[in-house]
C-alpha cells in the first residue's frame, strides 16, 4: 500500500526498549505490517516471537517503510537512528514520515527536521508520556507537532499509539518545547516528593501514612503518588530506562540551556538539577528518579525503608 493509504501501513519501530515494544505491538494489533529494530537482539526476537518482523539496522528495518517510529531516548540516538551508519534516512522512501518521540532540545529537533526535509521525507517532532503499560495498550499522551503533511503520512500510527494526540503546531520543535515544559514539572515534582518524604522520616513520623495523608491532601501530585511507593518499599529498580535519575539529569539541563539562550530565569528547576547531579554523582545514576529521597536520606543521616 502507498504511503497515503490510512490502513494497514509498512511501520518501522526503532528501538524496542520498554515503551518501544509497546508501541511496536500496539501498531501491529492494528493491522499495521510493523518492524522492529533495536541494537538488542533480544529485544527483536522477542518481538518476532510475538509476530512481527525483525531488522539489524535502522537502515533495512526503514526500507520501504510508510511510517519510521524512532523510540530512543535522546537527541544523539535520533540523529544516529536517522543519519548514522545505517541509519534509516539512507533507505526509507521519498514522502515517508519519520515520528521521533525522544525528549529534546527544540532547537536540534528543528534541525533534524530540516536535515531530512531536505531529502523529500517527512519529520513529525512527536514527544510521548505515559508509561510501558499505556505504551502497550495504545494510550499514550503525544504531543505533536509538525507540517500538515507530516500528521497526514502519520495519522495511522498515531491513532494506534496514542489515547491523547495534541497537534501542537506546523513545525518541528512545537512538541518539544511542550514536552521540556512537563519535564521542568516533574523533574520539580519528584525532587519536592523526595525531600517531602526524607523530611517526613527525619521527623520521626511515619512515613506510610505519610504517603496516605498526602495523597488525599492538596499537597499530592501525580509524582508524588506514583513515585514515593518506591521509597516505601525501598525498591530503587527503575521501572523504565525513562524514568532513571539521569534521564532528569539530561531533561532539567536542556531546561537550563533553553532557559540560557532565553534569558529567563528558571531556580526552581536550577535547584531540582543539583539534587539529581548529587544524587548522580552518589552512585544512583541508573536507579529510579525516586533515589534523590535516598541521597536525601544520606547526607541527612536518615533511614529509609531498605536501609542497611
Amino acid at each position: 500500500m502507498s504511503a497515503s493509504t490510512s490502513q494497514n501501513q509498512r511501520i518501522a519501530v526503532i528501538g524496542l526498549g520498554s515503551m518501544g515494544f509497546g508501541m511496536a505491538t500496539s501498531l501491529k494489533r492494528a493491522g499495521h505490517a510493523v518492524t522492529g529494530c533495536d541494537v538488542s537482539a533480544e529485544a527483536v526476537a522477542r518481538f518476532v516471537k510475538d509476530g512481527g518482523a525483525g531488522a539489524k539496522t535502522p537502515a533495512e528495518a526503514a526500507k520501504s517503510a510508510d511510517i519510521v517510529v524512532s523510540v530512543v531516548v535522546n537527541a544523539a540516538q535520533t540523529e544516529a537512528v536517522l543519519f548514522g551508519k545505517d541509519g534509516a534516512a539512507e533507505t526509507m522512501p521519498e514522502g515517508s514520515v519519520f515520528v521521533s518521540s525522544a525528549t529534546m532540545d527544540p532547537d536540534v529537533a528543528r534541525r533534524l527536521a530540516k536535515q531530512l526535509e531536505a531529502t523529500g521525507r517527512h519529520y513529525l517532532d512527536a514527544p510521548i508520556s505515559g508509561g510501558a503499560q499505556r505504551a502497550a495498550q495504545g494510550e499514550l499522551t503525544i504531543l505533536a507537532s509538525g507540517s500538515p503533511t507530516a500528521f497526514a503520512k502519520a495519522r495511522p500510527a498515531l491513532d494506534a499509539m496514542a489515547a491523547k494526540l495534541y497537534e501542537l503546531g506546523d513545525a518541528a520543535g512545537q512538541g518539544a518545547a511542550f514536552k521540556m515544559i512537563n519535564q521542568l514539572l516533574a523533574g520539580v515534582h519528584i525532587a519536592a516528593a523526595s525531600e517531602a518524604m526524607a523530611f517526613a522520616a527525619k521527623q520521626g513520623l511515619d512515613i506510610r501514612k505519610v504517603y496516605e495523608v498526602i495523597t488525599a491532601s492538596a499537597g499530592n501530585s501525580w509524582m508524588f503518588e506514583n513515585r514515593m511507593p518506591h521509597v516505601l518499599d525501598g525498591d530503587y529498580t527503575p521501572r523504565t530506562p525513562r524514568s532513571a535519575v539521569e534521564i532528569f539529569v539530561k531533561d532539567l539541563g536542556i531546561i537550563q540551556d533553553m532557559a540560557r539562550s532565553a534569558r529567563f530565569p528558571v531556580p526552581v528547576s536550577a535547584a531540582a538539577l543539583q539534587m539529581f547531579l548529587m544524587t548522580s554523582a552518589a552512585g544512583m545514576g541508573r536507579d529510579d528518579d525516586a533515589s534523590v529521597a535516598r541521597m536525601y536520606a544520606q547526607v541527612t543521616g536518615v533511614k529509609l525503608p531498605g536501609d542497611k
